[in-house]
């Protein structure tokens, strides 16, 4: 299986990059962001593209991949509707037709949250964009992704995310053992992805629940 992934350098990111590197069925990763990943590794190439809007002149570097990852995202935290909707619906939607229309039998697997198309500004673009990718793929699926535990060292881009999993590290196994269904950590969450991809999965809508079932040994 070759996998394309958006957003290898953010936390969720990073965690799904490392399970398919280690994976032995998945054989090459194309990591698209605006900037290196710093990381080398046989199975690893990297499209460099500060403009994430300019999808020209990429067909052949992007034919005959089986599945993609968008792992790419960004906080609505003081954003407006206007500006978060071009990062998130614009974005995903731009590149998931571009791949839809050179690799229209690949899964497309979209990292989206707990609450998503309830009455938050956020949520109800987050489900605009799940609408469309259901409609556009006929193997896509959902990642409605609840608290993300790292396990290796990966970090959140966003400064107060990375103080929030400060503060509240040591809370993790008490979390663990109140609401179990509740996080998941970066190893099962890339061990779902690529579950996913290679198999399918029950819904196309999955909750936090649903990954974890998909991603436990």
């Amino acid at each position: 299986m070759k996998v394309i992934l958006f957003g290898a350098t953010g936390m969720v990111g990073q965690g799904v990059l490392r399970e398919c590197l280690h994976d032995d069925g998945v054989t090459g990763v194309l990591a698209i962001s605006r900037n290196s990943i710093g990381q080398k590794h046989p199975k690893l190439h990297e499209l460099i593209r500060k403009d994430m809007f300019d999808f020209s002149a990429v067909d052949e570097e992007l034919r005959g991949y089986d599945a993609c990852f968008f792992c790419l995202g960004v906080s609505a935290a003081g954003m407006t509707e206007p500006d978060y909707t071009r990062l998130t619906y614009d974005l995903t939607l731009g590149w998931a037709r571009f791949l839809a229309r050179i690799n229209p039998a690949m899964t497309f697997i979209y990292v989206s949250g707990g609450g998503t198309g309830g009455k938050a500004m956020w949520a109800q673009v987050k489900g605009r964009t799940e609408e469309a990718l259901l409609a556009l793929f006929p193997s896509a699926y959902m990642f409605r992704l609840g608290a993300l535990r790292a396990m290796h060292g990966e970090v959140s881009k966003t400064r107060w995310t990375r103080i929030a999993y400060t503060v509240f590290r040591p809370l993790w196994p008490l979390l663990g053992m109140l609401a179990p269904g509740a996080m998941i950590t970066t190893e099962e969450l890339g061990r779902a992805m690529i579950r996913t991809a290679r198999q399918g999965a029950p819904k196309r809508v999955l909750e936090n629940r649903d990954l974890l079932a998909l991603g436990t040994i």
